[in-house]
């Protein structure tokens, strides 16, 4: 699965703007592909539970930022060893790369254990924590207990296919994702809903189901993130060409690899908490808005996640890129990549944006039945599509500013962006124009953020920022 263009920009052959452009895209499809499966989950767990009751979508809301938060404290984990993965491929020293995909696992394995222990003594409090009533917090407390069960496991696989992504191989996590998706479908039609009959094309068909409600929801998004990450986890140990086990190689702690995941890893460590305890905080803000607002405001985020989750793909495009690139002292077209890959994402962003205005209301209408729901669902999405363009750039341009090894000052402007512009503006306006309010507030803030990203992008200052090779 090598990819030969991004094999001559590594071996420091000359590539036109022709071969830029079409590797960008070559990386940039499949790893939209498994961003976008990874949010579909997301839409099949809500959209399944949407039909049996607002409660029960509501509960999945009420915690979800707080799954984001342990999720991205392990993702700045991944970032710390993959940017240093994605350098030592570039430079040609594969054999630095495996030393640092084994450090690697080790460490997730143990920060990850410990996250699930903490998260699973909390989870029968938190929904009160967050504000949540009685009617959802037995049900969010049980999903958030699943959640962190299958936590270990599921992260070995969201980095086992970040590591593959950064060695180049896009294509094989993003089948994988895919598969997941139908997996995920196929559990949770098992697991969520009782025994029923189902009518397809005039015939009546029985249908078995556990009946579990939102814990079946848990049980299938946890069930094909294990089979689906276990996969992946097996292909990078055993048949990746670049990245596998060697025999006579064992683990060795290397105290400058863990030096480079503090330098790269704590900053963005800290913009995934701020990140998420923002989410916290809205949670706080929509919860007294009602269950309506709490059910809307979650399907809306699902929904939007579709939109947004191709400029995820494409920055994880980037990153690896620029990172193979610097890896490679490529300084001939480090610049060109970062600004296609960019443009890239906002050109594909404005796209979504586009289609989500045009069709809100009939999206939050798969999710829900209820009037009240897609009705205001409908209208924050709309406010929230003039948003995409600019946050696009925001994400494309931090996943090149990563590459780079380049976290800490994106990290401290999106704390400024979301701290002191979005939170405040949100509480203000909830209190006059309720949901609405809080998603004119993220329009906005999305927009200052992606104007920042690229005035930080567009200095020079990023591309020398760390030589993580050792």
């Amino acid at each position: 699965m090598e990819n030969q263009t991004l094999q001559r920009l590594r071996q420091g052959e000359p590539l036109a703007l022709t071969d830029l452009l079409l590797l960008t895209l070559q990386l940039s499809i499949p790893a939209i592909l498994a961003q976008v499966s990874t949010v579909v989950m997301e839409f099949i767990d809500a959209s399944m539970l949407g039909h049996l009751g607002s409660n029960e979508a509501a509960a999945i809301g009420l915690v979800s930022s707080s799954t984001w938060l342990m999720g991205g404290m392990c993702s700045a984990l991944f970032t710390g060893f993959n940017v240093q993965i994605a350098h030592a491929i570039g430079a040609q020293r594969e054999d630095r790369a495996r030393a640092i995909v084994r450090q690697g696992l080790a460490l997730t394995l143990l920060f990850t254990l410990v996250l699930a222990v903490i998260g699973a003594a909390i989870s029968s409090p938190l929904p009160r924590w967050l504000g949540g009533g009685e009617e959802v917090a037995a049900d969010a407390s049980r999903y958030f207990l699943i959640y962190t069960l299958f936590f270990p496991a599921s992260m070995l696989g969201w980095q086992a296919s970040g590591m593959l992504q950064c060695s180049g191989n896009m294509r094989l996590p993003g089948v994988v994702q895919s598969v997941m998706c139908a997996l995920d479908v196929v559990f949770n039609a098992l697991l969520i809903f009782p025994t029923r009959t189902v009518t397809l094309l005039g015939f009546s068909i029985p249908m078995p189901g556990a009946g579990l409600g939102v814990t079946g929801a848990a049980l299938g998004t946890g069930l094909s993130e294990l089979a689906g990450g276990g996969f992946l986890l097996w292909y990078l140990l055993r048949r990746s060409s670049s990245l596998r086990l060697r025999r006579g190689e064992r683990l060795k702690w290397n105290p400058d690899t863990l030096k480079t995941v503090l330098r790269i890893g704590l900053p963005v460590g800290f913009e995934q908490v701020v990140m998420s305890m923002a989410q916290v905080v809205s949670t706080r803000i929509v919860s007294p808005l009602g269950v309506i607002a709490i059910a809307a405001h979650t399907f809306s985020i699902s929904i939007e996640s579709l939109c947004y989750m191709p400029g995820y793909g494409i920055g994880s495009a980037a990153t690896t890129l620029i990172g193979q690139s610097i890896g490679a002292k490529r300084q001939d077209v480090t610049r060109t990549l970062a600004w296609l890959t960019t443009l890239t994402g906002m050109a594909v962003m404005t796209c979504t944006g586009v289609l989500m205005y045009c069709f809100a209301p009939q999206m939050i209408g798969l999710m829900s039945p209820d009037p009240a729901i897609r009705d205001l669902g409908g209208a924050v999405l709309r406010i929230e599509a003039f948003a995409e363009p600019l946050y696009a750039a925001s994400i494309v341009a931090s996943g090149v500013l990563r590459g780079a090894g380049d976290t800490l000052v994106p990290s401290v402007l999106n704390f400024a962006s979301i701290w002191l512009v979005r939170l405040p503006l949100a509480a203000f306006l909830a209190s006059g124009m309720g949901l609405r309010g809080v998603w004119l507030a993220m329009c906005v803030e999305l927009c200052l953020r992606g104007v920042l990203m690229l005035v930080r992008m567009g200095r020079k200052r990023w591309e020398s920022v760390h030589d993580v090779i050792r």
